[in-house]
């Protein structure tokens, strides 16, 4: 029993002592934090940077209008090119249209199809049935069209190239569908068993419709007698919209606002942190000297008492009493761990009682058994 109690001591001086020695590292749980705060800051710095760039290149664009003097305002330029111009017109197509699969008398010039299967899966870890959708097919068709004036006296057009990698190309939706899934009373226990419960698919059509009113920002070229619209050079952004041009600049803008927003109160909290662990560290080192300071002052203490009762340090037994030099020690002092006293000793100690070495206060006391 009595070894027990020993041990149990012991074990909690080292845990104490293990407490105090790793107090300046940071935990596992911080250095994730920091990490991952300062690579999300990182990231959202780097989109942001590229929002900004695209918000300013959108502003110092040149603005040109479809009408008759386009031709000779693109020969004048050099290289026969606007490297990121605007331009607002009206879908025309060049030879060919498409028809609405579902709509009549639809045309236009982009149709996309989409077929998605909606269904309900089961979680696990919340106890809910969560929607989902998946695109099992996609296809998209178009054909060459061109930006006319809305004058329709103006016969000058520009036609559109590579339509398809503009960015906000939001197409009109022509048709949408729901076909939901068939359900029987052994498919429905299938269902619950498997933990996905399909609802059914979702069809729909979307097309840029000739006639629509389109703006487009990208590369201007007066290629021979034909004026193209083509993505742009130099990392610029290439857009093809329905909206007209300030609207555009400004879903851009509130796009760059979010993204700096977000970089700051990553990067806050990243600095927030790595101040935290730098200060922390900082208290530890400033009470690690403290402790050694004081452990220092003890020692030399303990050597002038030794002198005043005229002993040698030799003569004194590792385990002797700090304080009274004769006694064992028989008490452990809590939470600073330190084993340094006789329980006589302890008592005669003023109150609030201090540890001797540490001069920590005394929470506690647990006595020191030994066989």
């Amino acid at each position: 029993m009595a070894k027990a109690v020993a041990g149990k001591v012991n074990t909690t001086h080292v845990e104490v002592q293990d407490r105090m020695d790793s107090g300046g590292k940071p935990s596992t749980a911080q250095i994730v934090v920091l990490a991952t705060s300062s690579a999300l800051t990182a990231i959202f710095y780097s989109i942001y940077r590229s929002r900004a760039k695209t918000v300013a290149s959108l502003q110092e664009a040149k603005k040109l209008s479809i009408d008759q003097d386009l031709k000779n305002i693109l020969s004048e330029t050099p290289g026969r090119c606007v490297p990121y111009a605007v331009i607002e017109g009206v879908v025309r197509s060049v030879k060919d249209t498409l028809s609405s699969q579902f709509v009549e008398n639809c045309k236009g010039v982009v149709e996309r199809l989409t077929l998605k299967e909606e269904k309900m899966v089961w979680n696990r870890t919340t106890h809910l049935w969560n929607s989902t959708e998946k695109v099992i097919h996609q296809r998209t068709n178009t054909v060459p069209f061109a930006l006319g004036s809305h004058d329709e006296d103006i016969s000058t057009t520009v036609r559109v190239i590579r339509p398809l990698d503009a960015a906000e190309l939001d197409l009109e939706t022509t048709y949408e569908n729901f076909h939901p899934s068939a359900q029987s009373l052994s498919t429905v226990i299938g269902h619950f068993i498997s933990g996905e419960r399909p609802k059914g698919i979702h069809e729909t059509e979307e097309m840029l419709r000739v006639g629509d009113s389109v703006t487009g920002v990208g590369e201007l070229v007066l290629d021979n007698n034909l004026i193209k619209l083509q993505p742009p050079k130099a990392g610029l952004c290439y857009f093809l919209t329905r909206t007209d041009f300030e609207s555009l600049l400004r879903k851009q803008v509130n796009g760059v606002r979010l993204w700096r927003i977000l970089t700051v109160v990553f990067g806050l909290a990243a600095c927030s942190t790595l101040l935290f662990l730098l200060w922390r560290r900082y208290a530890h080192s400033r009470q690690s000297r403290k402790e050694r300071s004081m452990l220092e002052e003890f020692k030399e203490q303990q050597r002038r008492r030794m002198r005043e009762l005229n002993m040698e340090e030799s003569s004194v037994s590792p385990s002797s009493c700090t304080v009274c030099l004769s006694r064992q020690r028989s008490c452990v002092f809590l939470e600073c761990g330190h084993v340094c006293a006789c329980s006589q000793c302890y008592e005669s100690l003023t109150e609030p009682k201090k540890c001797p070495i540490c001069r920590a206060p005394i929470e506690r006391v647990v006595p020191l058994y030994t066989s």
